[in-house]
């Protein structure tokens, strides 16, 4: 199982559209658009979960810098929570 870190999102891009281009790769168990809490906005990046981890590295290939409706996607294999850096104070 692959979870894949989807970055550069165009604002108007679906759940729907992401599975699509990602399915062309092989099946995919999940898509989670990130959204706003308070507009329901999306924030430009999601994370797409794939349980073919060849199939996974060959959609990282195949759609990293890739135009969706017209932004190059940023595509890479998400890193687990605790690897991230901190993001400054939590007061």
């Amino acid at each position: 199982m692959m979870n894949i870190y989807v970055g550069n999102l165009a604002y108007g891009v679906t759940q729907e559209e992401l599975r699509d281009a990602f399915g062309t790769y092989g099946e995919i168990s999940s898509v989670n658009l990130i959204t706003d809490k308070f507009t329901g906005d999306s924030k430009g990046f999601g994370f797409v979960e794939m349980p073919n981890n060849a199939e996974a590295d060959a959609a990282i290939k195949g759609l990293n810098e890739t135009p969706l409706k017209g932004r190059n996607l940023k595509v890479n294999q998400a890193k687990p929570r605790g690897e991230r850096p901190a993001r400054g104070p939590r007061w």
